[in-house]
């Protein structure tokens, strides 16, 4: 049945809610809730800019930003220019400085850091589209090493996209079933997020559609999977280490009971943490356990579920794996070469922190991989590991472009400011005919004193080279 036209809310769902919010006021508020659009919100992306800066920057917007209690880098958008430019498609979005994420995602990160505020170790455990990925590695200031995973093949070029537009380098990159990191990699993360996949109770203001398929059945199956996702997760933390666990989703079985599953799986060994003080109006959606439910009438919001754990000691062991991992294609940069590598980088503006990054090398290609995630090397494969920093070839290196958004340095001698109306041309990928001089051979581009990308001067004109899967059309920035 539904409460609108629009939304599709099944009778045993409701009966559901009525129980879970036994309060009639409080009922009606949630069903009210559920048929408005959801509020914008982004998060800035402090690996590029930081909040003052950006706030700055796009004054001129007139945007209405209104903070998010639980993020210091989020914002509730409303914009008097909705109609006429996607946020998507602003500049600021397409130079990283920005993502455009549900304010309840933001959550489980911010519970992550005040739990665990400098973890050595992450693991993203169900990372696509990369939101809570980007939001990690900005707090660890790309220290550091997360290992980002994700089931579906399809999603894992959108994570990468993502990763690569925020300037990104600490993550390596995963497709496998989270199930198999318990056994694969036990104790081996500081901490641990799993976002669990669920029903998707949470999230029907943003897809009215989202309960079509909805029935207590297929939520009691949904929860059997999570306890096994979580007890995978529990093994592969570290004693002493952080789990966090949580959901776009509402009713107990998928929340709650999957926590309390795991204590008695664990009497003992499981601590959980509370968040009753994590933000100021905490205590509005935190339950007798600790854990935050968050229904969306109580900050207009989707729906969540956040929970976090500790894990106080060592539990027996799941089987090891069987599989070969098969051998590394990649082997270390030798000194004499990595020296020759770095002064070329120089040269064009890059530069990287050796004390959190090392060189290796497969056939031509030069990577870059975060020192963290060296120790599991050999004992699971890897999709891709820290980014590619460059070609070689006859007459030096060919620098790759995300190598350039991670690492260029915007005010470099050979760095070229490109105005708004030749930065759509760089994004439409067309080449540019500046009526100025220019710099270097090897220009780093940029917009705004971001680095947009790396490109060649060919007499007067720099030679586009933004990669083919990220030209845009439709309205830019400055249409």
């Amino acid at each position: 049945m539904s409460s609108s036209s629009r939304l599709f809310l099944p009778d045993a769902f409701l009966e559901q809610m009525r129980e879970l919010l036994p309060d009639g006021a409080d009922f009606d508020r949630f069903i009210a809730i559920s048929q408005q659009p959801l509020r914008r919100s982004i998060r800035v992306n402090t690996l590029k800019i930081s909040v003052p800066d950006f706030l700055n920057l796009v004054a001129p917007y007139q945007w209405e930003l209104t903070p998010i209690p639980w993020c210091d880098e989020g914002f509730w958008i409303s914009r008097a220019d909705a109609d006429n430019l996607p946020l998507g498609s602003t500049a600021e979005h397409l130079a990283g400085l920005y993502y455009i994420q549900e304010a309840s995602s933001m959550l489980p990160v911010a519970a992550l850091f005040s739990a665990s505020p400098a973890p050595e170790r992450v693991m993203d455990m169900a990372a696509a589209p990369g939101s809570k990925t980007t939001q990690i590695a900005a707090r660890m200031q790309n220290r550091g090493a997360i290992l980002a995973n994700e089931y579906s093949a399809s999603r894992v070029k959108v994570l990468h996209a993502n990763l690569s537009r925020c300037g990104v380098s600490n993550t390596a990159l995963s497709h496998f079933d989270g199930r198999v990191f318990g056994p694969a990699l036990p104790e081996t993360f500081d901490a641990i997020l799993l976002d669990a996949p669920c029903s998707g109770e949470g999230v029907i203001r943003k897809d009215p559609d989202a309960l079509r398929n909805w029935s207590a059945e297929s939520t009691d199956a949904i929860a059997a999977t999570q306890r096994e996702l979580i007890d995978s997760a529990f093994h592969a933390l570290r004693p002493g280490g952080t789990l966090i666990y949580s959901t776009c989703t509402l009713n107990l079985r998928e929340n709650q009971q999957v926590i309390a599953w795991l204590v008695d799986r664990y009497a003992g060994a499981v601590v959980i943490e509370p968040l009753n003080t994590l933000f100021t109006g905490a205590e509005r959606v935190v339950t007798q356990e600790g854990f935050l439910h968050v229904f969306p009438q109580i900050f207009d919001s989707e729906g969540f579920f956040v929970a976090c754990l500790r894990k106080r000691q060592s539990v027996p062991p799941l089987p090891r794996p069987t599989y070969k991992v098969g051998q590394l294609p990649f082997s270390p940069v030798r000194t004499k070469e990595r020296q020759t590598i770095i002064a070329a980088a120089e040269k064009v503006g890059l530069k990287w922190d050796e004390a959190t990054h090392s060189l290796w090398q497969r056939d031509k290609e030069i990577w870059l991989f975060p020192l963290a995630l060296e120790p599991l090397l050999g004992k699971i494969r890897f999709s891709r590991i820290g980014l590619k920093l460059a070609e070689t070839f006859a007459k030096g290196y060919r620098w790759q472009h995300e190598a350039i958004i991670a690492f260029a340095d915007p005010q470099a001698a050979n760095a070229f400011e490109l105005t708004s109306a030749e930065a759509e041309e760089w994004y439409r990928g067309r080449d540019i005919y500046p009526e100025r001089e220019l710099p270097a051979d090897e220009i780093i581009v940029t917009c705004q004193r971001q680095s947009l990308g790396i490109a060649k001067k060919v007499g007067s004109r720099i030679k586009n080279s933004y990669p083919r899967e990220l030209v845009r059309d439709g309205k830019l920035f400055s249409s």
